[in-house]
């Protein structure tokens, strides 16, 4: 039963991706039409956990409109016109860029019923947000369904007056009266009390207490307008977006920048060790002793990290002993929002860190580059990995090392743990890609956190996983551990520009680690029930502490 239902949702994704490649070509659709309904039911058929009870119809999924909420620009609940855009020019207007919370992209408010939002991240961005607005649709028509008498012409019942009223009225409320909203509130949410109260507070803030509010009444109003034909939801495509993606013009732009970078500092034939990682844990490994005074020690100060994630005083004094080291920063400006890090390791003082025994006595260079989004992983490292042209003359990286360090949903554990893939199942095709990975779970063995070690999927979006698709391959012989975006991704460029293509020596090693940011398999652990926080601090720095081990011990 299990089997069948896993095989149902993952041909349901399948076609979902299909219908939303389709429409991307096609160039529009309107959500309550004919391909937004398709979507719909497709979405429905999936049942994404990230998504809660959306297939509830007399209930509204909080969590999950948190989440999509976080990642979508502020405003969008008001606009019944969507325009994805590529890179067109629009911070050259008069237009303040919105950036979503929880997402590095700019959307524009163009006029009061339209919203702009900017893919420059390929084909697993425009995914992303198409999920994303379809389940916003969903909750919208939900909502109009509860506070409308949909058999009387879409006459407001009397809970929604109420709502209307706090969402766009002027009136200061008392404690008492807030109280009162929020009870008839809950009836329409079909949520308790409790659940509303807590909502309520998750969505506002100092500035704009009453966002729940407003959001709800928002999302039923555009929708009662496009039920009524007075205003149609549509999404739009634009023709230089169109004619953009799957071209890596702007991973074309970020790799031409790092290597013109490594060639004005006479880096570029120098042996290289590429991490794929945040901006902080590799930096503050290094120099974070020497910059704040203090003397490394044989374990983790994980005390220390925590501080520094806190306070920006302490980032700064980092940054700067790090810059008369030898790191050079470079801000992405390609379209890539992936900024990137060069370390000069010859430059840089290791006797202060937990390098000190294994410090290399070469000339390395490590560069560390942002986290990539889903498909732009293999567009960045695809077009890394190529030659360069300079001044006529090409050369070829002496790449020694590559590592991956991301965040993933892990299957057998909780959050914070380690996981350590063996393979990437790339789910929904054919194409798996074992290879021999540099860490292993020797590597963590004595150490607090669990690890996990073997197979990983790569899917095409977290946001549309659920209980059927990941029991499956959790507890058939593919035994996977966990799942993410990019690992497929990064070792399909990987073993092309090494094996195929020879772009780069195939003597190389690779390091792949994750730590868990969520168990998509466990209730109340899933993305939407929110962050890491201060957990992510121990696997972060025991992973980076690991790779750099790996780097400077077989340098």
């Amino acid at each position: 039963m299990v089997n069948s239902r896993a095989r149902e949702t993952t041909e349901a994704i399948e076609r979902l991706y299909v219908s939303m490649r389709h429409l991307f070509y096609r160039g529009f659709f309107k959500p309550s039409g004919v391909s937004g309904e398709s979507l719909r039911k497709l979405l429905m058929i999936i049942q994404p956990e990230i998504y809660g009870s959306m297939g509830n119809p007399h209930k509204i999924e909080l969590s999950g409109l948190l989440y999509v909420l976080d990642r979508l620009p502020e405003g969008i609940e008001e606009c019944a016109f969507i325009h994805l855009t590529s890179d067109e020019g629009f911070e050259k207007g008069s237009f303040e860029p919105i950036v979503p919370k929880k997402r590095r992209r700019n959307c524009y408010r163009i006029d009061e019923h339209q919203m702009n939002i900017e893919v420059l991240l390929g084909r697993s961005e425009i995914y992303d947000i198409l999920t994303h607005l379809t389940f916003l649709y969903l909750e919208a028509d939900k909502i109009r369904n509860i506070g409308f008498d949909m058999q009387d012409g879409g006459r407001p019942r009397r809970v929604w007056k109420i709502i209307e009223e706090v969402a766009i009225g002027e009136k200061k409320y008392s404690r008492k009266e807030k109280e009162v909203a929020l009870i008839h509130l809950s009836s329409l949410l079909g949520r308790t009390f409790d659940e509303t109260l807590d909502a309520y507070n998750d969505f506002g803030d100092d500035a704009n207490p009453d966002r729940l509010f407003k959001i709800i009444y928002w999302l039923g109003q555009v929708s009662l307008e496009d039920w009524k034909e007075v205003r149609n939801r549509e999404i739009y495509f634009s023709a230089i977006l169109q004619e953009r993606v799957g071209h890596h013009l702007f991973g074309e732009r970020w790799a031409n920048k790092i290597k013109s970078v490594l060639y004005e500092n006479n880096l570029h034939m120098r042996p290289l060790h590429i991490i794929s990682a945040n901006m902080h844990s590799v930096k503050n490994m290094l120099y974070a002793n020497d910059a704040l005074g203090k003397k490394a020690k044989k374990e983790i100060d994980y005390k220390l990290f925590e501080e520094i994630s806190n306070k920006k005083a302490l980032q700064d004094k980092i940054l700067h002993t790090s810059q008369e080291q030898g790191l050079i920063y470079i801000k992405d400006t390609s379209g890539s929002n992936i900024d990137v890090q060069i370390i000069d390791v010859s430059k840089t003082n290791l006797k202060n860190t937990a390098f000190a025994d294994s410090a290399p006595t070469g000339d390395e260079v490590i560069l560390v580059f942002d986290y990539a989004f889903g498909e732009q992983a293999y567009e960045v490292m695809d077009e890394l990995l190529r030659p360069y042209d300079a001044n006529g003359e090409i050369y070829t990286m002496k790449v020694k090392s590559i590592s991956i360090m991301g965040k993933a949903g892990i299957l057998e554990g909780q959050k914070g743990d380690i996981m350590i893939p063996t393979s990437h199942i790339f789910e929904g095709t054919a194409d798996n890609y074992p290879f021999v990975n540099a860490l292993d779970l020797e590597d963590f063995q004595d150490d607090e956190l669990k690890a996990f070690e073997g197979p990983m999927i790569t899917v095409l979006g977290t946001s549309l996983q659920n209980k059927d698709i990941l029991s499956y391959f959790m507890n058939t012989s593919w035994k996977a551990i966990g799942l993410e975006m990019e690992g497929a991704h990064y070792q399909k460029a990987i073993q092309v520009a090494s094996k195929i293509r020879h772009h780069i020596s195939e003597d190389l090693f690779v390091c792949y680690a994750y730590y868990a940011s969520d168990n998509p398999l466990e209730t109340g652990s899933t993305l939407s029930s929110g962050g890491l926080g201060l957990t992510g601090v121990k696997p972060t720095y025991l992973i980076t502490l690991r790779i750099l081990e790996k780097i400077f011990g077989k340098a």
